[in-house]
């Protein structure tokens, strides 16, 4: 998940925290949604529960979105394993077959 706020202003810990969800949810896209794209500020958690979502490529797109300020949000650990981790998941979407299909 990469977060982004379009107001050009960040969540400050002297913010409540009900606000802070607010704004977080509000703005919140996906690395994957983000490529292509340019945000003031981004911000990035990374966690070891998420293990599948730790992969270098994923880690890089997300800090090259943000323009002025990009934040790394958790373990040191999971950052570890997402820069060491250079494989990529395969997806099963189904698309090839569906390309494939006659008529």
């Amino acid at each position: 998940m990469l977060f982004f706020l379009s107001t050009h202003r960040l969540v400050s810990h002297t913010d409540s925290l009900a606000r802070m969800r607010t704004e977080a949810n509000r703005d919140a896209i996906t690395i994957h949604k983000s490529q292509g794209s340019e945000f003031p500020a981004v911000v990035i958690p990374l966690a070891t529960q998420q293990y599948l979502l730790l992969q270098r490529n994923l880690v890089y797109t997300g800090i090259t979105r943000g323009k002025k300020l990009v934040v790394l949000i958790g373990q040191r650990k999971a950052l570890g394993i997402a820069v060491k981790n250079n494989r990529t998941e395969n997806r099963f979407s189904g698309l090839l077959a569906r390309l494939l299909m006659p008529g």
